[in-house]
């Protein structure tokens, strides 16, 4: 934008220049050039919409393309409620970390069930749910957890097996296995959320994995789910060094 003499400097114009910023962001309400008087003063109030309209260009015309926010790394450290370390995990025991070739071997066999997965999504999304599965809102928290894990074990706030198991299953004391006709339903959104539900549940009760021996039954999967996050989603900070 620039101004414009007209008639020996008698009237002024404000003209708006061509530019690729009103290509990509077009005026609101596009305003036509008009003559304002010698006497226009743009550091005092507007009398008209015209004077308005042009005040406003001009200042729209000083603003900088960019702007960078002055941050003081002081005041964000003081406020810093967790801290990251960045040397790296460390690494498992000896006999605990699966050898380079079975990691590939899950990489690849996760690979295929999930494009298996996503072939077959509309279709196990259509399967009727039985009438005992009410899927919770994304939103709600509670639900999601009993859901999953069973109205027993979120009422009796326990981890473990219990005391005693009466004959059939019943799913809503117990929780619903991660059935396709039931994730199919979900978004990734509500996936994510559902996530952090049962990682606030574990993490409300302390809830820290022991490991006593490498034959532990838990081992293999644990080591499945380090080895996905970090070979399949590029997670590298979690994968073990190449031998």
């Amino acid at each position: 934008m620039r101004w414009v003499g007209r008639s020996s400097l008698k009237t002024m114009a404000w003209v708006p220049a061509e530019s690729a910023v009103e290509e990509l962001m077009p005026r609101l309400l596009p305003v036509e050039p008009c003559d304002l008087t010698e006497s226009f003063d743009p550091s005092v109030p507007p009398r008209t919409p015209q004077e308005y309209l042009r005040r406003v260009q001009i200042e729209a015309a000083q603003c900088p393309d960019v702007v960078v926010a002055q941050i003081d790394p002081k005041k964000l450290k003081r406020k810093q409620s967790v801290n990251i370390s960045l040397s790296g995990c460390q690494p498992a025991p000896e006999g605990y970390s699966p050898t380079l070739q079975w990691q590939q071997q899950q990489v690849a066999q996760f690979s295929t069930v999930r494009q298996s997965v996503n072939r077959h999504r509309s279709h196990w999304k259509s399967q009727q749910l039985d009438s005992n599965v009410t899927m919770p809102r994304s939103e709600d928290e509670e639900g999601w957890k009993k859901f999953c894990l069973g109205e027993r074990l979120c009422a009796e706030g326990a981890i473990g097996p219990p005391a005693s198991e009466s004959p059939g299953i019943d799913y809503v004391q117990i929780g619903f296995p991660p059935l396709l006709s039931i994730v199919s339903r979900m978004n990734q959104a509500t996936v994510t959320s559902v996530l952090e539900y049962l990682n606030n549940w574990f993490g409300e009760r302390d809830f820290t994995p022991e490991l006593d021996s490498k034959d532990d039954e838990r081992v293999p999967a644990l080591n499945l789910l380090i080895c996905l996050v970090s070979r399949y989603f590029d997670q590298r900070d979690l994968a073990d060094e190449p031998s």
